[in-house]
């Protein structure tokens, strides 16, 4: 309504304006004299021709006497036209005058020129006055838009932006009265409910980090009773066949232990908890966490370069962890390691002899629960690469999968100290 109102006073003013203007600049025309007045000045001036020197002007015109010869008789104020040329040139009014036998002219002065002066300054008085109210009103105007539509559009947007951000516990206050009114309710509803499914989603993913666990705590706890069983009887035995048979089941445990810490740090990325907090490292603990991750002693593992690595000590053995327990399960060879500083990293090259994967499925091969094909009679979930991957971005490294030429590669790029 009150935009209406504002297009409607415009408009009225605009077509007072265009109306000024066009009164402005219309060529100026001849205003006729006042013909009452102009014969009121000839009565009086024939009835005093010879008493012009003590003639009073009773009209608002100004005039000029003269005789046939151009003498000047009479004048009400000087600068009028004292001669027919003159007055020709002026436009003035020119009359006979007789008076008892005597004759002259009467000059009657025309002010047309100050007349139009005078409408003039009035036309662009009230042209300027027009403007000014235009002004004023659009002022107002832009006022009101930014008060009723500018502003309350702002608090929209920073209302989106907390959203959008997660904090849902600012509500949206606004005038139910201006432009938005109507959507403010409905935002504010949107975000009431938004809190509610972030609360519900923090519960249960709450509940589902402690299923994972207590099952993992419940799993790994025979698991591990079972292994120091083992360990115990190999060292008993003195049968060769059972220290075998140990250590397949100590193989088993360590395999299982490793599946059950997997599917718990997958759970824990998944709900955006599992901690990775990277810091300076030397490089010989990298040693260390290699012959850790290779516990059947496959490998030979060379000399780590003195650097400074920027890892989380944690991660990192498991991601040499998982690395190795597919080499062990999958390819069940020797494994070539290889440790050289490229591209401002330490780069660790594990790669086995069992004859790699199908090319079509390297892309993929570090997804969740991704397998390879020849991986179908093996015990695995498909989470190890995946988690090292992850561990590997978050250290600000990079883990890399590729077909050798015998068998599987998987770089591993650990970001140097000096770098970061």
């Amino acid at each position: 309504m009150k935009s209406h109102i504002f297009f409607g006073a415009v408009f009225v003013l605009f077509f007072i304006e265009v109306t000024v203007f066009i009164l402005y600049i219309l060529p100026k025309t001849e205003n006729e004299q006042d013909t009452v007045a102009v014969n009121e000045v000839v009565q009086t001036v024939q009835d005093n021709w010879k008493h012009l020197d003590s003639l009073t002007n009773p009209t608002a015109l100004d005039y000029v006497v003269i005789d046939l010869e151009g003498t000047v008789l009479y004048k009400t104020k000087s600068g009028l036209s004292e001669n027919l040329n003159m007055a020709i040139r002026h436009k003035d009014t020119i009359l006979d005058v007789r008076a008892n036998g005597a004759a002259g002219k009467l000059i009657i002065y025309n002010n047309d020129k100050l007349i139009y002066q005078s409408e003039k300054q009035t036309v662009i008085f009230a042209f300027i006055a027009v403007i000014f109210l235009q002004f004023v009103i659009c002022a107002g105007f832009f006022f009101y838009m930014r008060r009723a539509i500018i502003q309350p559009f702002h608090k929209l947007k920073q209302f989106a932006k907390r959203v959008a951000s997660g904090n849902l516990d600012i509500p949206l206050e606004m005038d139910r009265q201006n432009v938005f009114g109507a959507f403010t309710e409905s935002f504010d509803i949107m975000r009431c409910e938004l809190k509610k499914a972030k609360i519900a989603e923090a519960k249960a993913n709450e509940s589902k980090k402690e299923l994972v666990a207590k099952l993992s705590h419940d799993i790994k706890t025979p698991i591990a009773s079972i292994k120091a069983a083992s360990e115990v009887g190999a060292a008993l035995s003195s049968d060769k066949k059972n220290r075998e048979n140990y250590g397949q089941i100590i193989q088993k445990a360590d395999q299982i232990n490793t599946l059950v810490t997997n599917l718990f740090s997958a759970t824990l990325e998944e709900l955006q908890e599992l901690p990775v907090t990277p810091s300076i490292l030397k490089s010989g603990e990298l040693q260390t966490l290699l012959e850790n991750a290779d516990y059947l002693h496959r490998a030979v593992i060379p000399s780590v370069p003195d650097c400074l690595l920027f890892a989380d000590r944690l991660r990192l053995q498991q991601v040499f962890d998982n690395v190795f327990a597919n080499s062990y399960k999958y390819a069940n060879t020797p494994i070539d390691v290889t440790i050289l500083t490229k591209e401002r990293c330490l780069t660790v090259i594990i790669e086995d002899y069992g004859g790699g994967i199908d090319e079509a499925e390297l892309p993929f091969i570090k997804e969740k629960f991704r397998r390879g094909g020849n991986t179908k009679n093996i015990e695995g979930a498909g989470l190890g690469l995946y988690i090292a991957d992850y561990c590997m971005r978050e250290m600000k490294g990079r883990l890399d999968v590729e077909n050798g030429s015998a068998g599987l590669r998987v770089t591993i790029a650990i970001a140097l100290g000096e770098w970061i």
